[in-house]
């Protein structure tokens, strides 16, 4: 007895076997991409945090050095030592807050209370650095300082922003866990 084969009969099995192999190869392959971000983003952030701690320590010392080519440093060393030993630590605060949020990214847990505070506390903290940015520049005016200046504004206001965002999705996330 001779069986029939029609087509389209098995394709489609096949076919969707097919696809769902591809699915499973793009989702790995976006997954790669999402660690190798994440795990560079973090050793960025890590690093940012580390130099920020060693150029403010290093500050008496680097400000003498870079002094020689821009002579206004020299002439206003004390001024120069405190207000980027203050700009120094408050970066690496900044930074802090920032490695805090982006543990809980990496802990897929990131609709938090403490995020919230974390992005107010970077807002203000952003909005200081402008605040200090703009003090400095009374002792010697540059375009680069005015930019970062406007830059910490321009963060500052969006942390404050992200942190009202952050509130409602924790609001939504508590809402929806006493739910289920």
């Amino acid at each position: 007895m001779k069986l029939e084969r029609k087509p389209g009969l098995n394709s489609g099995t096949k076919g969707n076997h097919g696809l769902d192999e591809k699915k499973e190869l793009d989702q790995k392959k976006e997954s790669d991409q999402k660690t190798k971000l994440t795990m560079g983003t973090k050793f960025l952030l890590d690093f940012m945090f580390y130099m920020a701690i060693a150029v403010t320590i290093s500050l008496p010392l680097s400000i003498k050095l870079i002094g020689k080519q821009f002579p206004l440093l020299i002439e206003h060393y004390e001024e120069s030592v405190i207000i980027y030993f203050v700009l120094g630590v408050s970066a690496a605060v900044l930074l802090r807050e920032l490695r805090k949020i982006f543990k809980t990214v990496l802990d897929e847990n990131c609709f938090v209370q403490e995020n919230v505070i974390s992005l107010r506390k970077m807002g203000s903290w952003s909005f200081f650095i402008a605040v200090m940015s703009a003090v400095r520049s009374i002792v010697y005016l540059t375009i680069a300082m005015s930019v970062v200046v406007f830059v910490f504004i321009i963060a500052g206001l969006f942390s404050k922003v992200l942190a009202y965002v952050f509130e409602e999705a924790v609001r939504y996330k508590e809402e929806n866990d006493l739910t289920v």
